[in-house]
């Protein structure tokens, strides 16, 4: 883990207090990393260290999630970006480089869709053009039934299911504690709410490169849902890396660093990317 990573509880305009953890320079390039359903800023933990160090990299856990404070309401795609933006206004950052996996890749193109000038870049990691399909369908079923305490076993059998190529049991560990931290009422509001949004309008109205990451073993959406995705938002570059689930930046954190890095750094370095890309 980086020695510069460090971390704050934040308190937006709308009263909310957000856990964030943050490395790099406050002055460096802004990267803001939207984490999945049920996780937190751990989700990003072994991509940190191969990042480059001059990035100023911000990594909140969303409402409901982490560290972060737990309302009673406000888990739409549209609520979650307005905490998004409200962040970044708070931190100073006029422009930022937005980076988010699942649930959080429908969280950081709702915030390029309502704040264009706010987003310079953007990537979508282990995403679709909608949400709703059968497997979250089912998934949303069984949270729908869950009550408080949200039990151990489900958590684990959750998190499993969305990797292919396996992860340090250490890491694993964390993330399932992680995501035992939020009630069965959050887990409910954040998937509802996410599968009853209508992300079409937001895909129209990016205008920034989009970097698509994904794998071809995806448990959460498929490799059609994935390039279907693509086809949704002009000039989108595609990348589905073989024997990677739902996970890349846990299953294959150099591959997704390196590839952030060329994404980041400009079209000139997009070569590596193109040749990989579907």
């Amino acid at each position: 883990m980086s020695a510069d990573l460090r971390f704050a509880k934040y308190r937006l305009p709308s009263g909310l207090g957000l856990h964030v953890a943050e490395q790099g320079p406050e002055d460096g390039r802004a990267v803001l990393m939207l984490h999945g359903y049920s996780d937190s800023w751990v989700s990003y933990s072994r991509i940190l260290p191969l990042l480059p160090t001059d990035w100023h990299v911000i990594m909140p856990d969303q409402r409901g999630h982490g560290d972060s404070d737990r309302p009673m309401d406000g888990y739409a795609p549209a609520d979650l970006a307005g905490d998004a933006i409200q962040l970044m206004d708070l931190l100073g950052i006029a422009e930022a480089a937005l980076v988010g996996h699942s649930m959080g890749s429908f969280i950081a193109r709702t915030v390029a869709a309502q704040a264009p000038e706010r987003v310079e870049r953007l990537v979508l990691v282990g995403s679709a053009a909608t949400a709703r399909n059968a497997v979250t369908q089912d998934l949303l079923r069984e949270v729908e039934a869950l009550d408080d305490p949200v039990g151990g076993d489900f958590v684990r059998a959750f998190q499993a299911s969305t990797i292919h190529r396996p992860v340090p049991a250490a890491f694993f560990e964390r993330v399932v504690a992680e995501s035992l931290k939020l009630p069965a009422r959050v887990w409910q509001a954040a998937l509802s709410a996410l599968l009853a949004a209508d992300p079409a309008p937001d895909l129209a109205r990016i205008r920034c490169p989009v970097l698509i990451l994904g794998g071809d073993q995806d448990g959460v959406f498929s490799q059609e849902e994935q390039k279907h995705l693509a086809t949704r938002i002009p000039g989108a570059i595609l990348k589905i890396s073989p024997e990677i689930g739902h996970d890349p930046q846990w299953e294959a954190p150099d591959e997704v660093a390196l590839d952030l890095h060329a994404f980041l750094q400009g079209p000139n370095d997009l070569t590596g990317i193109l040749n990989q890309a579907d």
